[in-house]
């Protein structure tokens, strides 16, 4: 059953102290545009747009209104009272620091209250995501109500650590999904999980993608291939491995599906999988398994393209495979890649032990001016 949208107050200030995280909403209906439209009618307008034209998930919809409706709380109380869309172009530069610092403040606080040191990268990460939710407000503004703050294009956001992914080993990788069935009570949820694990490291998909997949996906392609629809609401086709089609074969001898259109992975009321029994079923099976902390699903994903990469596979061929816009993305595997073939050598190498064996990058050769 889906979640109502939380009711818009006409007083913003009381926006400054929503607790954080995302809430799941239906987008909203366009609202008029008028010469005295609120912040708030913007707002609206902004995700409707986010979520039928960007095509942006539901959950990053919710995480970027809940963001923007903060930072108009803290304007209404920095400027003395609620600022109407006109009003949004007149901020200063000075006014966003005041809002960015303020936002510092408040995850630092949020940590302590929690009893928990501050981590500075998951408080940069906090910080990078609500700039990105401001701009992305800003630029809406400029396309639909031609209000333009040049302010905005001067924020610079905090540096952010590279996160490289924490894949799973091959052996532990088959561990993740093996013998679920076998060693549980409920039957028809064992197969489930345990086909849901092996298509996650099989194809290699996000876990919404996954849950996200109707019956009908599988028959689209003959069997061979799957059809997935990623972010953006971008498709793809991903190859089906013979022990991912096992798999998936023997969830559905236990719960055929009535119609195409039907979720392939549901619950125990018929309705479409949420993430959170997956995370928790995952949890469960690594403590039987002795599997590392890091064995989440969405690790199974990282393992597969790890595994992929370092059996010599194309990265361009991986990055349609994981569905990545941008190669860049996908080259973070090729780091990891790196860090092992690193730790091989630190490992084998009879002189690694040695400060000056380690093994440098060799020089760049001298640059030339080219000929005209």
């Amino acid at each position: 059953m889906p979640h109502s949208r939380p009711p818009l107050h006409n007083d913003l200030s009381t926006y400054e102290s929503l607790p954080d995280g995302p809430v799941d909403f239906p987008p909203a209906a366009e609202p008029p545009v008028t010469g005295t439209t609120s912040a708030l009618q913007a707002v609206e307008a902004w995700e409707n747009w986010l979520a039928h034209e960007k095509r942006v998930s539901a959950r990053t919809v919710s995480a970027y209104r809940h963001d923007v409706l903060q930072m108009l709380g803290f304007f209404a109380n920095h400027c003395g009272g609620e600022l109407a869309v006109q009003g949004l172009a007149r901020l200063k530069l000075a006014d966003f620091r005041a809002w960015m610092a303020h936002e510092a403040r408040r995850g630092e606080e949020a940590a302590l209250r929690r009893h928990r040191a501050p981590d500075p990268d998951s408080l940069a990460r906090s910080r990078a995501r609500r700039l990105s939710s401001c701009r992305s407000f800003f630029t809406y503004l400029e396309r639909e109500y031609a209000i333009n703050n040049p302010a905005v294009s001067l924020l610079r956001g905090p540096k952010l650590k590279t996160r490289l992914p924490r894949p799973l080993s091959p052996e532990e990788s088959r561990l993740a999904p093996q013998g679920i069935s076998e060693q549980a009570q409920d039957l028809p949820a064992a197969l489930r999980d345990e086909a849901l694990f092996t298509l996650l490291y099989g194809c290699g998909l996000r876990i919404s993608e996954a849950l996200g997949l109707d019956v009908g996906d599988l028959e689209r392609a003959g069997g061979s291939a799957l059809l997935v629809r990623g972010k953006g609401g971008k498709e793809r086709y991903v190859p089906l491995l013979p022990a991912v089609k096992h798999a998936l074969e023997a969830w559905r001898k236990v719960h055929p599906a009535p119609a195409p259109g039907a979720p392939l992975f549901c619950g125990v009321r018929g309705g479409r999988l949420n993430p959170g029994v997956a995370q928790r079923a995952m949890r469960q099976w690594r403590l039987l398994q002795g599997l590392p902390d890091s064995a989440t699903p969405h690790a199974l994903r990282h393992a597969f393209a790890t595994h992929l990469m370092q059996n010599g596979a194309d990265l361009r061929a991986i990055q349609e495979l994981l569905g990545h816009a941008s190669l860049s993305t996908t080259q973070v595997y090729t780091h990891t890649d790196e860090q092992r073939l690193m730790a091989a050598w630190q490992k084998a190498h009879p002189r690694a032990d040695q400060p000056s064996a380690t093994p440098s990058a060799p020089a760049s050769p001298p640059t030339h001016r080219p000929a005209s």
